[in-house]
């Protein structure tokens, strides 16, 4: 896309084909049908734009309750963040008067940091991107609370403001990013800002490397999941770190994006590591922002649970103590891993459709499941881990 691009679709024609193209549900399929249709019409450069912007509002609604009136290029959007995870960031930064939002990209922070409050200055160094952000804060209504700089923080000192929330750059020619000081900027450069502007949020990859990361008070790591599913991590500098470690976990059981539940759980001090016990009646399966927060040990303590073997993530109990911070399955029972004993158990079973779950087992879960599946009519989970450093295999149901 290009300025002129984005500046057609927002023309009275451009408008007037989007709601045209709404209607239609489109798929990747149809975009040279309809092409042909539209040519009669409109001009080709803004028919294909139209369309490309229908698949990728389509696409958006996993990630933006209000897609289908905002605007995106493909790897942009792959960048957003999810709006309820940019709500629950911008609450944290709410109290700041003004916020620096740096590489602000579409908008998906920008967005939810206007409308939380602060006013904000939007900083990306690509035109295209910061119009976007532009024309979406126009769209939600929070345009006048932005100002919009194109600048290269590579290049220069954040602007002045209370707080800094900056989203580096994490890919190269399609690629990840995964070192810290590869980002741009780089992480050092980043944390340097905060002799001017001691509040200061860096967004970082999920699987970022702990050991690269400030450890020494005054900074706070928090791994985010939404719906079960590890999105991001936040570095949390100065006044905004609270604890070293935090895990948030952020439910939705609607479809409008706004989290239902949100839990966190931090590791201000944490417990001796967990007991180590064969399987009980439940099996507890962290939540990945909990492993990777490092405070599995602190959920078993939590849930009076103990771990399965030292060196993997699942915990057993021999009560149900409901928490958002795990998944839980009934322990029907257990046995040491042994394929041919396990069909036919699960055949005694009555099983049907049978879903595999792995930790420390090198089968394909897919697969398994295919030659598991029986003719029964109960449907089981398969665990495949290990108890004690054995293999094992357990078979659950859901409580």
């Amino acid at each position: 896309m290009h300025l002129e691009t984005l500046s057609a679709l927002r023309s009275a024609t451009g408008q007037a084909l989007l709601a045209e193209l709404a209607t239609r549900h489109l798929s990747e399929a149809d975009v040279l049908r309809e092409l042909t249709r539209l040519r009669p019409r409109y001009p080709a450069d803004l028919a294909r734009a139209a369309i490309e912007q229908t698949l990728l509002r389509q696409r958006a609604r996993a990630k933006f309750s209000q897609a289908d009136r905002l605007y995106f290029t493909r790897e942009a959007l792959e960048q957003a963040t999810s709006e309820p995870v940019a709500t629950h960031r911008a609450h944290r930064l709410a109290d700041y008067a003004h916020v620096a939002d740096l590489c602000c990209g579409i908008g998906g922070d920008l967005l939810a940091l206007a409308t939380a409050g602060p006013s904000v200055t939007a900083v990306d160094h690509d035109e295209l991107r910061l119009a976007l952000a532009a024309a979406n804060a126009a769209v939600l209504g929070v345009d006048q609370r932005i100002r919009f700089v194109c600048a290269d923080v590579l290049s220069m000192s954040p602007p002045p403001a209370d707080a800094l929330f900056c989203d580096p750059g994490r890919r190269t020619g399609g690629r990840r990013r995964f070192a810290v000081e590869q980002y741009e900027p780089p992480l050092a450069q980043i944390l340097a800002w905060q002799d001017r502007t001691p509040a200061l949020a860096v967004k970082l990859g999920p699987g970022v490397n702990l050991a690269e990361l400030p450890d020494t008070p005054g900074y706070e790591i928090e791994f985010v999941s939404l719906n079960g599913e590890l999105k991001e991590a936040t570095l949390w500098c100065g006044p905004l770190a609270t604890t070293p470690r935090r895990a948030t976990v952020l439910h939705q059981a609607t479809t409008d994006l706004t989290p239902v539940l949100m839990a966190t759980m931090t590791a201000d001090t944490m417990p001796p590591p967990s007991r180590l016990a064969l399987p009980g009646r439940f099996l507890y399966e962290p939540d990945p922002a909990i492993i990777r927060a490092g405070l599995v040990a602190r959920l078993a303590a939590q849930l009076d649970a103990a771990q399965l073997d030292a060196d993997i993530a699942y915990l057993t109990a021999d009560q149900y103590v409901a928490t958002p911070f795990a998944r839980i399955w009934r322990v029907l029972e257990w046995l040491p891993f042994n394929l041919k004993r396990l069909r036919a158990r699960l055949r005694e079973l009555d099983a049907g459709t049978v879903t595999v779950k792995k930790r420390g087992s090198p089968l394909d879960t897919d697969v398994l499941a295919r030659q598991l599946r029986g003719r029964g009519t109960c449907s089981l989970i398969v665990v495949l881990t290990h108890a004690s450093r054995h293999p094992v295999a357990l078979i659950c149901a859901k409580c």
